[in-house]
């Protein structure tokens, strides 16, 4: 499993940090995150205070946190696994596959699957009350079974799962206490895809649209001081998309990451205040933002998303572990101290 030589792990001999995790959705790509944790995991120094997760990002946040209440980081790494394998399991029958061509080129692409295509022709034409009117979703027994959410909601480290209410258009924010198959499952609602999942009487899509993930929980709750947000939706793409699939997928991308964006720059707006006093945005302030990404993963195309293939779940690990460590090499001793990509950027753009 492990692509990073054993007698790297736990190499980084510093002090215990404690830590904040913002992890973006992204289907699939979920995996690379997966990765991410995988190695993050095997650094006993990094203490977890709190993790927000959007989408595929709340499901490896909630697997990981029931995995480490049952056995430390050996069950969280073990709880992630089962929890992919799984994923893949319940779609290895599905006909939505890549292409015999795309397989013998070594592309992850399904956008020259027959299937696929007509899937994506169908959400587009029909509702998914039209296409699946019982609502049927694997990951709702995936969750099932492969979490305990009980011993979850009794975590030490705190969990924040944000879906989008259908009603207000407002993100709401789910903790520990409140997580059930149902939270995540509306989490991951794409409204073309799913029907919208109620809960306490109200329709929830997508968190997506409201945070992907959302910040503002981990410093008002937390104590860790620095964040590390695992990023799998690209904020900048070369070139202007020309086919309709690529504006949508592009329209999607912009919309998921714009309230992220917008928590950063305040970050990076309120970091200029001469005197932010000792409230909240004293908070805001001093909250030190590290990015661990990969330009592979910016490089997959959107109907990825949807490939559940085993080598590529495994691939989109190894990258995960891979950036993860080229992350800790390059700045570990920085973890605690200051901010590892500059938020003053995001000013500009104003």
């Amino acid at each position: 499993m492990e692509t990073v030589p054993s007698d790297a792990s736990a190499r980084f001999d510093r002090e215990t940090v404690l830590v904040d995790l913002a992890l973006q959705g992204g289907g699939s790509h979920g995996a690379f995150t997966w990765g991410v944790l995988d190695r993050l995991l095997e650094e006993p120094w990094l203490r977890i205070d709190g993790i927000s997760g959007t989408s595929a990002g709340a499901m490896n946040a909630v697997v990981l946190v029931d995995g480490y209440e049952k056995d430390g980081s050996k069950g969280a790494k073990a709880a992630l696994e089962d929890f992919w394998r799984r994923v893949s399991h319940s779609a290895r029958f599905s006909p939505i596959r890549r292409s015999p061509l795309d397989i013998l080129l070594g592309r992850w692409t399904l956008d020259n699957s027959p299937f696929f295509v007509a899937f994506d022709l169908a959400a587009r034409l029909f509702s998914p009350y039209d296409l699946n009117p019982r609502g049927a979703n694997p990951l709702r027994d995936i969750l099932a079974e492969c979490v305990d959410f009980e011993r979850a909601a009794k975590s030490p480290i705190r969990l924040f799962v944000t879906a989008t209410n259908v009603r207000t258009g407002r993100g709401r924010v789910f903790r520990n206490g409140e997580l059930t198959p149902d939270v995540l499952l509306a989490s991951a609602c794409l409204p073309t895809l799913f029907q919208a999942i109620e809960i306490d009487g109200e329709a929830y899509w997508d968190g997506g649209y409201s945070g992907n993930p959302t910040i503002t929980p981990l410093i008002r709750e937390c104590a860790s001081h620095d964040t590390l947000l695992v990023a799998v939706n690209p904020v900048e793409r070369q070139g202007t998309p020309r086919s309709a699939r690529e504006i949508l997928d592009r329209l999607n991308e912009v919309s998921f990451n714009a309230t992220l964006l917008k928590e950063l720059r305040m970050i990076a707006l309120l970091r200029h205040v001469a005197d932010v006093g000792t409230g909240e945005g004293a908070l805001w302030a001093g909250m030190r933002i590290h990015l661990i990404s990969s330009e592979t993963i910016d490089k997959l195309g959107a109907s990825s998303k949807f490939n559940a293939e085993w080598d590529f779940l495994s691939m989109l690990r190894d990258e995960g572990r891979r950036s993860a460590e080229s992350f800790l090499t390059a700045h570990h001793a920085s973890i605690g101290k200051h901010s590892t990509i500059n938020l003053d950027v995001l000013l500009e753009q104003v």
